[in-house]
């Protein structure tokens, strides 16, 4: 990671904009096809929640304004990309993990179960400050519609929640909430994300 001029990048514009602005987070809600990834969880045994999370980290991968973010008043280049999901935790609360991307789900899945393990004994958050971290919340128990994340001044990082899969027919769906810094990326980036998001959900 190193900091980088603003003037020197594409989003110049958009950190004079934006960065000094009281709400700059913006908020797409988009309701994705997660059928495929339902029958490879069932199939396979894997967690559906890791698999959305890699398909999150694959889908952003592709998309080189994920790998710039607004810190302070400076503006970071990553080298990496990691995803961060909550972990219910042996005292009865959560915490906090970053899991490294891989392209190789074999290898994401791997160090998705031993650092939630671990996390979830130790009730000590797994922090990655080298990584640019996609922030993520499943309320996989409760069926929302939608949900707004807060802004804390704090973390820029970009931010998806969402709730239970809904099934019906033969189709199952999942609607999702995506935050980001607008001096990180535009709408349409976000959109184009999302769209990449449920083509490798489709395809994985």
């Amino acid at each position: 990671m190193q900091e980088v001029n603003p003037k020197e990048t594409t989003r110049a514009y958009a950190y004079e904009m934006w960065m000094k602005a009281p709400m700059p987070m913006v908020t797409l809600i988009k309701t994705l096809d997660v059928t495929r990834l339902r029958h490879i969880s069932r199939k396979r045994g894997l967690k559906f929640n890791m698999l959305m999370c890699w398909s999150i980290g694959k889908a952003a991968s592709q998309i080189k304004e994920f790998y710039m973010l607004p810190v302070g008043d400076k503006l970071i280049r990553y080298d990496t990309i990691a995803v961060n999901t909550i972990v219910a935790n042996s005292q009865g609360e959560v915490s906090s993990c970053d899991i490294p991307f891989s392209d190789d789900l074999a290898c994401f899945n791997k160090d998705y179960l031993r650092l939630t393990r671990q996390v979830a004994e130790t009730c000590e958050n797994h922090d990655l400050t080298d990584s640019m971290v996609i922030g993520t919340s499943a309320l996989a128990q409760y069926d929302i519609d939608g949900a707004v994340g807060m802004y804390s001044e704090v973390f820029n990082n970009p931010f998806m929640i969402w709730g239970a899969y809904r099934r019906r027919w033969f189709k199952t769906t999942l609607t999702v909430s995506f935050q980001f810094h607008h001096t990180q990326m535009d709408g349409a980036h976000a959109a184009r994300f999302l769209n990449v998001l449920q083509k490798e959900i489709s395809t994985v």
